[in-house]
């Protein structure tokens, strides 16, 4: 008898596939229009995260950054002032070439987007008018608006995939934990009932382009791609 494929069955929810509300209780953002000076008062283990966070008390309240590496308690950091030196917040366009940053704004005040896991970094490449452009963790470049704020430094973790994980239960309670599907059962290897391209009939999976707002139990293959992989 047939049953709902996998994506069906996480897109309805249940216990199975709901995160724990605990695990992301702390919101990365940093305030909109904040200046002056910040200390950081705890250092906190987030299940959700994979990057110590440091709890920062400021003019405007708390609120919570990836820490970077060497960070104590009872540091101050200041915000959109100051020198160079790892913690402050910044706009892009008051920080030199080479410098590394993390928690990158979109766009201002959005609260920082990009670059937010353990040991990530990047690094500020060159500063053109309006824009800055930025060497990422994929080694790519990308440019953003050069009032966007970013914190210096590189966020602490580095090294987090070094140590194998060794048992698959403890694989299991991470992934559980960030509410990632593990272990994962590959689409060809299931029967057809199951899935789109399951069956042992042509190992060639269907192209199938699905459309970003899709259902979740039609969201299979290419996911609204921007280039199909066919060559030109």
């Amino acid at each position: 008898m047939g049953k709902p494929i996998i994506t069906q069955r996480r897109g309805k929810g249940g216990n199975t596939y709901r995160v724990s509300k605990k695990a992301f209780k702390y919101k990365i953002q940093i305030p909109a229009n904040l200046k002056g000076e910040g200390k950081v008062v705890k250092l906190v283990n987030s299940g959700a995260h994979t990057c110590p966070l440091a709890k920062v008390n400021s003019e405007k309240g708390a609120f919570y950054i990836p820490a970077f590496k060497n960070m104590y308690e009872g540091q101050k950091i200041q915000i959109e002032n100051g020198e160079i030196s790892n913690g402050n917040i910044l706009k892009l366009k008051d920080i030199p070439v080479k410098t590394r940053v993390y928690c990158v704004e979109s766009r201002h005040n959005d609260g920082g987007k990009f670059i937010k896991s353990g040991g990530s970094y990047a690094t500020v490449s060159r500063i053109i008018g309006d824009d800055v452009y930025l060497i990422m963790p994929s080694r790519k470049e990308k440019k953003f608006k050069a009032n966007a704020r970013a914190v210096i430094g590189e966020i602490a973790g580095k090294g987090r995939m070094d140590k194998p994980v060794v048992k698959a239960g403890k694989k299991y309670h991470i992934k559980k934990t960030k509410s990632k599907l593990w272990p994962r059962t590959g689409a060809l290897k299931m029967n057809a009932i199951d899935h789109p391209f399951g069956s042992g009939r042509g190992k060639n999976p269907k192209s199938k382009i699905a459309k970003r707002n899709a259902p979740a139990g039609l969201k299979v293959g290419l996911i609204r791609p921007k280039q199909t992989g066919k060559r030109k």
